[in-house]
């Protein structure tokens, strides 16, 4: 694809640089505060081809795109997903691309982590809220949690950097902020903290239970550690500080207690073809009928991208502050991609 184009660039003057797209809406865990436990997941019929994956990142690749992330569900239970990494690298090959990475819970890196990085991944994102086996399984229902170490060590051995993302949990992982901080440092790893947030139905599960503001657990990590803040950014949300004591980066995504839209650089794709211009948001834009339409010609795609993209708003709405989870959107994070 020709590459001499204008940059996306939405109406608040950001350019969006950052693709975020979910491969599958399925995933072999079911974690509390992500979907309910007996999910009805989407007609495999509705889900983009792998191919059809192909051609629409490819063309925002060309439209300026220079990171994509790969989410799910969980990404590597989707059939044959290692062919459509295989393809991307050809845009890291290329340079067009500057990164190829994932998120993912881990389950299956111990199979495909060789194949992750033979294909150009260089790191990757591992969700782990817990050390403890019982707890694990509690949060996650389905998940083991010495399948997902035996992933991490092998992602490791593999010469992926992992990064991991815990969910902040009251009540659940609070007396787990320093172990997990100190088992990360003691493998080299950075841990980012994630504010849970307002999507989709989750069952029996109140997310107002759930919430545990960053705010408060920052303060709890410095009563232990000297934190120095970091003015680097890695693409995403997550603001930085270093602990002295350690060296290791500890990020927090706070979505809830401080709204990180300013600088947004990020649209989300589902494995329908749907393209969120905000994750706290409703409106999308439907990409899988002009793919489908115009097979061969690309024009109509990237005319529908850019107007998805000129509809960008300024930002979301998440708010707990007035004790109730304002708003709230209707989808799950597995269909929209975390």
């Amino acid at each position: 694809m020709d590459r001499i184009q204008p940059p996306l660039v939405d109406p608040f003057a950001r350019a969006i640089t950052y693709l975020r797209v979910s491969v599958t809406d399925r995933c072999d865990f079911r974690c509390v505060y992500c979907m309910s436990e007996n999910m009805t997941f989407l007609p495999k019929a509705e889900l983009l081809t792998l191919e059809e994956l192909d051609r629409l990142c490819s063309a925002f690749v060309a439209l300026g795109v220079r990171k994509l992330r790969i989410t799910g569900g969980e990404p590597l239970v989707r059939r044959n997903i290692m062919d459509f990494f295989r393809a991307m690298s050809r845009h890291i090959d290329s340079g067009a691309l500057e990164e190829l990475t994932l998120t993912t819970n881990g389950s299956q890196l111990a199979r495909f982590a060789g194949d992750l990085a033979a294909a150009g991944v260089r790191r990757v994102n591992v969700s782990l809220d817990t050390l403890d086996d019982d707890r694990f399984t509690e949060i996650t229902r389905w998940g083991r949690l010495s399948q997902v170490r035996e992933g991490i060590a092998a992602a490791r051995d593999a010469g992926l950097r992992v990064k991991i993302n815990a969910v902040a949990l009251r009540g659940v992982n609070e007396d787990e902020l320093f172990r997990l901080t100190e088992w990360c440092a003691g493998s080299d790893m950075d841990l980012t903290w994630i504010e849970v947030m307002p999507m989709g139905d989750i069952g029996n599960e109140d997310r107002l239970d759930q919430y545990w503001s960053l705010s408060d657990l920052r303060a709890r990590l410095a009563t232990r550690y000297t934190l120095i803040d970091t003015p680097e950014r890695t693409g995403g949300p997550a603001r930085y500080v270093r602990l002295a004591e350690t060296g290791q980066k500890v990020g927090f995504i706070t979505p809830l207690t401080h709204n990180f839209c300013e600088s947004c650089n990020r649209v989300r794709l589902t494995c329908t073809g749907q393209l969120f211009m905000c994750l706290g948001q409703e409106d999308m834009a439907d990409l899988r009928a002009p793919l489908r339409a115009h097979p061969d010609d690309d024009a109509p795609l990237n005319a529908a991208i850019r107007a998805a993209i000129a509809a960008k708003p300024r930002g979301h709405d998440f708010d707990y502050s007035r004790r109730r989870p304002d708003g709230q959107v209707s989808r799950h994070m597995s269909h929209t991609g975390g």
